[in-house]
């Protein structure tokens, strides 16, 4: 793969790029949309944890343009064995490959693992740079080494490079909350519409009902033993699921060492224990929820931890934004709202390129009709915020 001006390297050990390197191109203010997912720190950890790894499925193939030692552009790059942990799903897609006779894997993906937040893929340091590294990434695609080339959860303006590049566009669906200059938990509640906030305060008094508490960590204040209790609630969640969680305790111990500052630990507790507790990672104006999981149940419990205690926690920090994660349509009631999702996908086979992308079409127009009547729903109150009187009456009315 050749690219003027530059050295190209597909990089198979993320080792093989200094942290400075990577964050000197990362943080460059050509970049835009830029999170944690994306930092050396939390790409590492996943690769040295053994987390994703070739391993586990998840092949280090980073695509990457340089001057001299200068990291000038860089597409984080997977060789995928199969399609878990990805949340936008192509089995279909690779069953139809098989049906076939025609390998589906190993396949090209761009993605942060186990993580659907949206963010650029393609990183540069400018212009130029940019426009190289996609050259390279269509060379790649096109060298028909693999089947196919996916990249994930990408912002709408690289949705659109790709595809006047030739990549077939797929929608999907999240929910996030926006803070409209909130003062309180009491202020939110306020906007909603009547049942909406009705149902939130009866949801937060049982849990207040079972004496249960909570505390907020940030960074180092999250010791080894928040750390083993939370892994042993993200297990037990996968585990009622019929899974196996794809992170690991080296995992969330590097992080925690690593990029503390991006973390926060919500504990819930009952008689002075441990009964549940929520992960979510942090930058200057956005809440990401990731992990959720309790070893005790009480009803309402994954909402308070989940949702109302970090929602409280980004209006008592001014964060601006709050994204729940994957799917979840639960999460309108609670005042987040649908927003669209972007990923761009390139089919070497020409038959099947014809067949996904008319299956893309068709999805697309229900993903729009789905948006539509979502927005039809809105949670929030149709006059203008509610008063706090009325907020005190519906307070009294649950009790």
């Amino acid at each position: 793969m050749q690219v003027a001006n530059y050295r190209t390297a597909i990089i198979k050990n993320l080792s093989e790029i200094t942290p400075d390197q990577w964050e000197q191109c990362r943080g460059a203010p050509f970049n835009q949309q830029t999170t944690p997912f994306l930092s050396y720190a939390y790409l590492s950890a996943l690769e040295q944890s053994g987390s994703a790894c070739t391993k586990t499925g998840w092949g280090t193939h980073f695509v990457t343009l340089w001057k001299g030692d200068e990291l000038h552009a860089a597409l984080p790059m997977y060789l995928k064995t199969h399609s878990y942990g990805e949340y936008v799903f192509d089995w279909s897609w690779a069953n139809a490959f098989e049906q076939n006779n025609l390998p589906y894997y190993p396949k090209l993906l761009s993605a942060i693992p186990f993580t659907p937040v949206t963010g650029p893929r393609l990183l540069a340091v400018d212009q130029a740079a940019f426009d190289a590294l996609l050259g390279a990434l269509i060379q790649h695609s096109e060298a028909g080494n693999t089947s196919t080339t996916h990249l994930l959860f990408l912002p709408e303006a690289q949705a659109n490079q790709l595809q006047a590049a030739g990549y077939m566009l797929r929608y999907g669906v999240q929910f996030h909350w926006t803070n409209q200059n909130y003062t309180d938990f009491a202020s939110f509640l306020a906007s909603l519409a009547q049942k909406k906030r009705k149902n939130i305060l009866a949801e937060r008094r049982k849990v207040n009902e079972a004496n249960i508490s909570f505390r907020h960590k940030v960074g180092d204040q999250i010791s080894r033993a928040d750390w083993e209790f939370f892994v042993e609630c993200y297990n037990h969640t996968y585990y009622e699921h019929g899974g196996i969680g794809y992170l690991n305790l080296a995992f969330f111990l590097q992080i925690a060492e690593t990029m503390p500052d991006n973390i926060l630990m919500i504990t819930a507790y009952r008689e002075g224990k441990p009964i549940a507790a929520s992960l979510l990672f942090l930058d200057q104006e956005t809440v990401y929820g990731r992990y959720w999981g309790c070893v005790e149940y009480h009803p309402c419990l994954h909402f308070e931890t989940a949702y109302y205690q970090p929602l409280e926690f980004c209006i008592a920090n001014r964060l601006r934004y709050f994204e729940g994660g994957a799917q979840g349509e639960h999460k309108m009631a609670r005042g987040f709202l649908p927003k669209t999702t972007y990923s761009a996908h390139y089919v070497n086979h020409p038959a099947f390129a014809e067949a996904i992308e008319r299956f893309l079409e068709r999805e697309q127009v229900g993903i729009n009709n789905y948006i539509n009547e979502l927005e039809e729903h809105s949670p929030f109150a149709k006059h203008g915020k509610s008063s706090m009187n009325q907020i005190d009456q519906d307070k009294s009315s649950d009790q």
